[in-house]
């Protein structure tokens, strides 16, 4: 099984476990997730697509995993997401580099 299929089949059990043993921390980063991940100047979809440029920056797999998923409900396109990891690599280089497999791995999960 990829990391990506393991990730969405698992993470809303692994995210509910932790908002049920710490849930002053899922309050509170909720509550600015929602307040700054809404439409605004820019579009949701393109704030998901930075989200991705990030956790693939600071490599955080989940992270990757968890803003493609919301990048493509919001309409990225698969060229979008591959373009906005080519910003990365450009960015970043190598450690850019060695996390588009997770992106690739997550589009393939979501049949994107």
């Amino acid at each position: 099984m990829s990391n990506a299929k393991h990730h969405y089949e698992n993470w809303a059990n692994v995210m509910g476990s932790m908002k049920e043993q710490a849930p002053d921390i899922g309050k509170g980063f909720g509550a600015m997730y929602s307040k700054l991940m809404g439409e605004g100047a820019l579009s949701l979809r393109e704030k998901e697509l930075i989200a991705i440029g990030i956790g693939m920056a600071v490599r955080c797999e989940p992270c990757i995993y968890a803003h493609v998923e919301k990048a493509v409900k919001a309409g990225a396109t698969r060229e979008q997401l591959i373009e906005t990891a080519g910003v990365v690599v450009t960015m970043q280089g190598g450690p850019g580099y060695v996390h588009v497999p997770e992106l690739l791995d997550a589009m393939d999960a979501l049949g994107v």
